[in-house]
């Protein structure tokens, strides 16, 4: 299989992984003017399947080193299978909840908020799960993210709220959505060899773990994305005959688009964790708040007209990108 054998590669892969995860929800906002997210978010599930069922079978089957994505499942214990599986229930349901906020508050608000703090919180366990790194500069990176998070926060007070799109209710949500993304990534790195090329018996390669991660989400995707079908936060109640009704090419296409775009940043991520760990890949890959914000910010203009809120969202970039960077150097000392 394919692995990287340098922190810097890692570094690299890490930084596609931000701009994936900090883009997909653009397919959300493109398709949310005439899709309800919840018929978006079927297409989405079928995305990451698709992309990790991909990956597995090229990159994860070829090569001298590992073993390929069939002889992986084969050896892999049951424990392992629940895992990564379990991965994708909880991540299933903190990233439902993300859409929601984003369809309420926009993505320069409920991303900083929802995945910044699930970047404190993943960075958090996966360091205590795997100890890698320089912690000193590895909190210090990861409480610069929290003051980023903080002043994005504060931009957000100033928005006037327009019926139910109310500064509480987006807030609370994207917090729900935080705590749960936070903890999703402990088990799918769990469930993986810590080391990629003298593997583990019974563990996962990062490849397998991907594909079992996204079997669990698509599982868990008619509990999470039936309730909320049918008790939705915002907007009227949507139905599966709607799905293969009022869809079309174009409407589907975004939604697994939008999928495979976010798995694409998922498996690049852990792989990278053979040279950077866990707790460093995962924090530099929810840098993929900064990326969001940029396109609420200055493509969806989701603080046009909006006064008094210049210094906090610079203050917020500067913040976030500086804790970053430290977190990049922890892993040098």
């Amino acid at each position: 299989m394919f692995i990287v054998n340098s922190y810097p590669w890692a570094v690299v892969l890490c930084i596609v992984t931000m701009l994936c995860w900090g883009s997909w929800a653009n397919t959300q906002k493109l398709a949310s003017k005439s899709w309800a997210f919840q018929l978006y978010y079927w297409d989405y599930v079928l995305g990451v399947l698709l992309l990790s069922l991909i990956f597995a079978f090229t990159l994860g089957s070829i090569g001298n080193e590992g073993r390929s994505f069939i002889s992986d499942l084969k050896q892999a214990d049951a424990s392992t299978f629940g895992l990564a599986i379990l991965g994708g229930v909880i991540f299933n349901l903190s990233n439902i909840l993300l859409v929601v906020a984003i369809d309420i508050a926009g993505m320069a608000v409920a991303f900083p908020i929802g995945v910044g703090l699930a970047l404190v919180i993943g960075v958090i366990t996966n360091y205590i799960g795997e100890p890698i790194g320089d912690p000193v500069l590895l909190f210090l990176g990861v409480a610069l993210v929290t003051i980023a998070i903080i002043m994005d926060a504060l931009a957000y007070r100033k928005k006037p709220d327009t019926g139910e799109r109310t500064s509480a209710k987006g807030i609370v949500i994207s917090v729900a959505a935080g705590v749960l993304m936070g903890f999703f990534y402990r088990f799918v790195a769990a469930s993986m060899s810590t080391d990629f090329v003298v593997l583990v018996a019974g563990k996962f390669t990062p490849y397998t773990a991907s594909v079992i991660f996204a079997i669990g989400l698509v599982l868990s995707n008619f509990i999470w994305n039936s309730y909320f079908m049918y008790r939705p936060v915002t907007g009227p109640k949507v139905s599966y005959r709607q799905y293969f009704s009022e869809g079309n090419f174009r409407l589907h296409f975004i939604g697994i688009l939008g999928g495979v775009i976010w798995s694409i940043g998922m498996t690049l991520n852990i792989i990278a964790s053979g040279q950077a760990g866990f707790a460093i890949s995962y924090g530099l890959g929810q840098g993929a708040t900064l990326i969001a914000a940029l396109w609420g910010v200055f493509i969806w203009k989701e603080f046009k007209g909006v006064k008094g809120v210049n210094l906090l969202i610079v203050l917020m970039f500067l913040f976030y990108v500086t804790g970053l960077g430290v977190i990049i150097l922890s892993r040098l000392y």
